[in-house]
């Protein structure tokens, strides 16, 4: 069964919501195109935990936290990683990206990979738009159809 797009869930879920404070500048858009589509969806603020941490890196820990709360039902990660002039930008994408996966085949849940990966400022800010493309709001609907699919399995 394939969901409905922009389904409400008829019960209340609960959402952790993990957001790295590197790049804070584009990840506070993405928090905040988040929010706006799980509200929009008829989640309460009351449901949703968030949760901040210094950089991308360190999501997944974070996640993993959340993931293993009973009252939990899915985790959405936003992060934003600005290729600079090092292979540091790889490492730290490459291991926000598996540790994420991770979290969710660990616990079951749905554990949403938000994290922007771009060469520039400019293509980081072009997918954290306040109207119009937000990966932010992307990752909420994920979670929100996730939800929804593995209920039907």
């Amino acid at each position: 069964m394939v969901p409905k797009k922009n389904r409400v869930l008829k019960e209340a879920q609960r959402f952790g919501v993990v957001v790295a404070r590197f790049n804070e500048f584009i990840t506070q858009r993405l928090l905040s195109g988040c929010l706006e589509e799980l509200r929009r969806r008829k989640v309460s603020d009351k449901d949703i935990v968030l949760v901040w941490v210094p950089g991308s890196f360190e999501l997944p820990v974070a996640a993993l936290k959340l993931a293993k709360k009973k009252n939990i039902d899915a985790v959405i990660c936003l992060g934003c990683v600005i290729r600079g002039e090092t292979i540091h930008f790889e490492l730290v994408a490459q291991n926000a990206a598996s540790g994420i996966g991770q979290v969710g085949l660990e616990s079951g849940k749905p554990v949403i990979f938000g994290v922007l990966t771009t060469n520039t400022v400019k293509q980081a800010y072009a997918r954290s738009k306040a109207k119009g493309d937000n990966k932010g709001r992307d990752s909420a609907a994920a979670a929100l159809d996730m939800i929804e699919a593995l209920r039907g399995i």
